[in-house]
């Protein structure tokens, strides 16, 4: 029977752009699939509860969740990296350890995360000034939630190690899938039960477990090098200590984006009720870039680990400043898109006169400021194709995470609006942008490096 990694694999063949799209197109359907996962929540609370629902569910709560989500799945890129240079190698030993210590880890992760979350969601939500009219639903939401880690993180680590062998289409198929079962459940429990935030929780949780079932069932049923087997899920510590040298970085990188994100969130909350909603509503409108972002980032690294591992250093290359162009691209026509009707979208969250106005001040202040932003998920994505994990984390700690905490200290007070606090954004971007460019042109692996790797089957160059 043909492997199925010769059907899927063709990141290191043939056209750079026709693979890159075929590869990425289906990353950024399942992303908007996940977006569209995200908001059902909001949409219906915002819909059939209020607006105090609305700001427990989408904003800071999601900001809580992304903290800890986020560092996880920084460390599974992680194992991504690894998995996908060992595939692009054709080692299959090697790929069978990641594979296993990879799910292995998410399990023992997820009992971690959701420890940390059913105890200590509380108290954040009091240390970022959560309005009191919005900390009652807020702490159901969180909790249920993070009851459901365990196959969240399943499925993150699953979808990841499906992408680093090139098969983007089974993680979209199952996250349409899930984001159905998401909407209807949603529908039934806040519209018709009357369950308000606890029924979109407990609609969430569900709609995940669907998911990590899926993905766990491909994993199981592939004749290829990357199949699961129960019996062998254990850490190898050899293996656990390669993928968190990468995705340890990666993980922090989350870590300190949703830290000033936090603190951001925090400044927004002493603006009051109406500004938090808008904030929240406003992260849900412009989610449409993100997951286009996103999606193009991990394309990058995929792209790139598969090429690196099969030493393929021109087409490592020719992938980075192919995944730039798109990127641009792309962003120009999304913030022509939202800028002129975003107004469409604000409308499916809230009905609210108020929020609906600060809301679209927002969306013409930032959507212009996008396209700062490409280099930065592409450069880093790329870089830790290669396994140039640390340097992303040092650019964006310093350049993203750190300025905007100084501006929110120093800056917000004197500036005291939902615009002064955006305006860290489009800052940091520009900043950390020119700092990216610089150091892949001048100092990155990408650039110094010929061929580290041996080629497939220790074949001489």
């Amino acid at each position: 029977m043909e492997a199925q990694g010769t059907k899927v694999n063709r990141i290191t063949e043939g056209s750079i752009f026709g693979q890159l799209l075929l590869f990425f197109f289906p990353i950024l359907l399942g992303t908007f699939f996940q977006q569209l996962y995200n908001t059902a929540d909001a949409m219906v609370v915002g819909r059939f509860v209020g607006k105090q629902a609305l700001a427990a569910v989408g904003g800071t709560t999601s900001t809580l969740i992304n903290l800890l989500v986020g560092f996880f799945v920084g460390l599974s890129s992680g194992a991504t990296v690894v998995i996908s240079q060992y595939y692009g190698a054709r080692k299959a030993d090697k790929v069978h350890w990641a594979v296993h210590t990879s799910v292995t880890f998410s399990i023992i992760g997820g009992i971690v995360f959701m420890l940390i979350g059913l105890t200590c969601s509380s108290f954040a939500l009091r240390a970022m000034n959560t309005p009191e009219d919005v900390i009652g639903p807020a702490l159901v939401y969180i909790r249920i939630y993070f009851l459901g880690m365990i196959p969240n993180l399943i499925y993150n680590m699953g979808a990841g190690i499906l992408r680093a062998v090139g098969d983007s289409r089974r993680p979209l198929y199952f996250l349409i899938i899930s984001c159905f079962v998401n909407i209807v459940l949603d529908i039934a429990f806040v519209a018709g039960l009357k369950m308000g935030v606890a029924g979109a929780a407990i609609a969430t949780i569900m709609s995940q477990l669907v998911s990590a079932v899926l993905v766990t069932r491909a994993m199981l049923s592939t004749d290829d090098m990357y199949k699961l087997e129960p019996k062998a899920l254990k850490i190898d510590q050899r293996m656990l200590r390669r993928i968190v040298r990468i995705g340890v970085p990666a993980g922090m990188q989350s870590v300190m984006y949703n830290i000033s994100n936090i603190i951001i969130q925090a400044g927004v909350n002493s603006l009051g009720t109406d500004n938090v909603t808008a904030w929240a509503t406003y992260g849900k409108v412009d989610g449409l870039y993100w997951m286009m972002i996103n999606a193009l980032g991990i394309s990058a690294t995929t792209l790139v680990g598969q090429n690196y591992g099969a030493g393929r250093m021109d087409r490592v290359r020719k992938g980075t400043g192919a995944c730039v162009l798109i990127g641009m691209l792309m962003t120009g026509g999304i913030s022509i898109v939202l800028y002129n009707w975003g107004m469409v979208l604000v409308e499916l969250f809230t009905t609210d006169a108020q929020v609906q106005s600060i809301c679209m001040s927002l969306i013409h202040f930032m959507v212009p400021t996008f396209i700062t932003y490409v280099t930065i998920e592409i450069l880093s994505g790329s870089l830790r194709g290669v396994g140039d994990a640390w340097m992303p984390l040092i650019l964006t700690g310093i350049g993203i995470c750190a300025v905007r905490v100084v501006w929110i200290i120093f800056a917000l007070p004197h500036f005291h609006s939902i615009l002064g606090a955006a305006f860290c954004y489009p800052l940091t971007w520009s900043l950390t942008t020119v700092a990216f460019v610089v150091y892949y042109y001048f100092f990155s692996t990408l650039r110094r490096v010929k061929v580290r790797i041996p080629r497939p089957f220790g074949r001489r160059r």
